[in-house]
């Protein structure tokens, strides 16, 4: 009853409301030991955690109600096909009592029936089946849109995931000149809809080159090769990718200017050492990197130039024998001090 009433609470948008009694339904089930756990009870807790956006929590208790849904249908299953079983022997038994030439027509009509009531209850079965597979690969879904999947597995495996220190990661800052001014000749839909078309494009980019994407800070992207996953590839792979990511920017200036309409300009940052990640917060958690790394690309960025692609001489160095740079030299940055600098300029062609 706490459980339908929670439900309602939640339909009428009263949150606090529907936690309280999904939550006090819960103490109940714990006060009195109760073995058998009703799945609406945790449905309850999922829907109202999901409301105050508590995704870890609405993920749990997500699982919890799909395992509880198929337990407990897998038991009534069990005890219908054995009252199926039970009557099926029955029959046999009274037909046997009858005259001989009844035997075979009754028996005859009472398998063909058994066999069409199993196969409407197999399809009953496939069917639920289905409704059950369609839930969880819809919580696997969210859960993979927030986190990397080996995250992911490993926060389902376990509840939780560790942080983890690497020694060599990319880390990618981008960011759009003149934000401000252009977002003033813009209706906030039109600044939106600009963001995100360019923002599905940097995410259909880095997925490409097994890049993950760590947030957007405003207008700001941010990404980093070389984790969950260590791979050799992976500067080249971000180094790539930021290519790709300005020429798409470019083009999408010169579509916007031949249009009239007001266009992005970008700088990109990237700097390649060591980073701790880990999975942070419980209402709206996400998986961040942080370290001295992540603020030196961040200082790339911010004193790089629109349209170039400016790299510490860390990156520098894993990628020259590749790339054509053009040395800045040392160039101050805030709270970092001087930091050794290059321009992209382009792949060398060999030989």
């Amino acid at each position: 009853l706490e459980s339908q009433l929670s439900l309602m609470l939640a339909n009428l948008n009263e949150k606090d409301s529907a936690y309280y009694y999904a939550n006090d339904a819960l103490q109940i089930t714990r006060q009195f030991n109760l073995k058998e756990q009703p799945p609406d009870l945790y449905y309850a807790l999922y829907y109202t955690a999901y409301m105050f956006q508590d995704y870890k929590n609405a993920l749990r208790n997500h699982l919890i109600y799909d395992s509880l849904r198929a337990e407990n249908y897998n038991m009534e299953t069990g005890r219908k096909l054995e009252m199926t079983k039970n009557r099926f022997q029955q029959e046999k038994k009274d037909i046997r009592q009858r005259n001989q030439r009844y035997i075979n027509l009754a028996g005859a009509l009472g398998f063909l029936l058994i066999v069409a009531g199993l196969w409407s209850r197999l399809s009953y079965i496939r069917r639920t089946t289905a409704i059950i597979k369609q839930e969880k690969e819809r919580s696997e879904s969210l859960l993979l849109n927030i986190l990397p999947v080996e995250i992911a597995n490993e926060l389902k495996a376990k509840g939780s995931a560790d942080a983890q220190m690497y020694d060599e990661v990319t880390v990618m800052f981008t960011d759009f000149k003149g934000f401000t001014q252009i977002s003033e000749k813009l209706t906030p839909t039109e600044l939106v809809a600009e963001i995100d078309t360019c923002f599905n494009a940097f995410d259909n980019i880095i997925s490409r080159y097994d890049i993950e994407k760590i947030k957007t800070i405003g207008d700001a992207y941010m990404a980093a090769g070389g984790l969950p996953v260590p791979t050799d590839a992976s500067v080249n792979n971000t180094v790539l990718a930021a290519i790709e990511m300005q020429d798409f920017i470019s083009k999408r200036k010169a579509a916007n200017d031949a249009e009239g309409t007001p266009a992005f300009e970008m700088r990109v940052g990237i700097h390649t050492g060591p980073v701790v990640a880990g999975i942070v917060g419980v209402k709206k958690f996400q998986y961040d990197i942080w370290g001295d790394t992540v603020n030196t690309a961040s200082r790339l960025e911010s004193s790089g130039e629109v349209n170039k692609i400016n790299l510490s001489g860390a990156t520098y160095d894993l990628i020259k024998e590749q790339y054509q740079c053009e040395h800045r030299g040392k160039i101050e940055a805030k709270n970092k001090g001087k930091i050794d600098m290059y321009f992209l300029v382009g792949k060398i062609q060999h030989a």
